[in-house]
């Protein structure tokens, strides 16, 4: 019989082993099932935030994009008024040097005045004239009409001179 109180007890401790044996694989499968909705809780809310980081991302290339877009307009319209500030300055240019030439061919026709009317004063004085109070005519006016010119007029471009 000591071997049979010996077998019940080593029996119950079998039966006292599966029960605890059972109790902690209870406790290991509540552990794991706490973990599992743990990490799926923490998964969910992983998810949340890259989705609004995502949401805050895209936003900001909305941002940035729509900020782009006004860059490039304004610089649009800053390169057409450039170039029509360009083309403008190009006309005013080509005027300035037509009048340069003119300028200078005026210049020119003064000078050649200065240096007749040098040569010319001289007989003017010696031969007969007849008298004007406000110029001396000659004979040498009507062979030489740039001698009637005061050379001390001053010369005015006309409205057409400039836009031609």
């Amino acid at each position: 019989m000591a071997s049979s109180s010996n077998g019940a007890s080593s029996g119950s401790s079998t039966l006292g082993s599966s029960s605890s044996s059972e109790d902690f694989q209870q406790i290991l499968d509540e552990r794991k099932r706490k973990r599992m909705v743990s990490n799926r809780e923490s998964a969910r809310r992983s998810r949340m935030r890259k989705q609004e980081h995502l949401d805050e991302l895209m936003g900001r290339v909305s941002e940035l994009t729509k900020h782009n877009n006004q860059i490039l307009t304004s610089i649009n319209v800053t390169s057409q008024l450039y170039l029509n500030v360009e083309a403008e300055n190009s006309v005013l240019r080509a005027q300035m040097n037509e009048l340069s030439t003119r300028l200078q061919s005026l210049n020119e026709i003064i000078d050649f005045i200065n240096s007749s009317n040098g040569v010319l004063e001289s007989d003017k004085f010696n031969q007969a004239a007849y008298y004007h109070p406000h110029h001396q005519i000659t004979e040498d006016t009507f062979m030489n009409p740039w001698n009637s010119f005061s050379v001390n007029q001053s010369f005015m471009a006309s409205a057409d001179m400039i836009l031609y």
